[in-house]
């Protein structure tokens, strides 16, 4: 089973993944802000980061940046509210090694599959 970290400072959003993920054979552990899942990365095996780019504190962004200085194999998806612009920084992290953004809201098989693809092509 493959363990995602879910980082989100939405709590609803954390509980609705932690709820329906493990349903999908995957091992949830969740952080609310970019320091404890540094912390999270940096103590367990983590296959997969699952982060929201708009939190407080550390920005989905800086989080990515972080953990890439720190293990650049982990597969890392971003989440956004914020709808598709070619010149966000997303967008050209995507071209730097991030794997996969997903804007919410959205249909959790295709999370599901941008999770897998992300685990399969890592």
């Amino acid at each position: 089973m493959k363990t995602i970290l879910i980082v989100d400072d939405e709590q609803d959003t954390l509980d609705y993944l932690s709820y329906v993920l493990p349903k999908r054979n995957f091992k949830v552990i969740t952080a609310d802000n970019g320091f404890d899942a540094l912390q999270i990365v940096r103590e367990q095996h983590i296959d997969l980061v699952l982060s929201d780019i708009a939190m407080p504190d550390m920005d989905g962004y800086e989080l990515y940046s972080q953990i890439r200085d720190f293990d650049d194999t982990i597969p890392i998806v971003m989440m956004t509210g914020f709808g598709y612009d070619p010149n966000h920084v997303l967008v050209k992290a995507k071209k730097d090694g991030l794997h996969d953004i997903i804007f919410k809201p959205f249909e959790i098989d295709d999370l599901v599959h941008m999770i897998k693809n992300a685990l399969e092509n890592n």
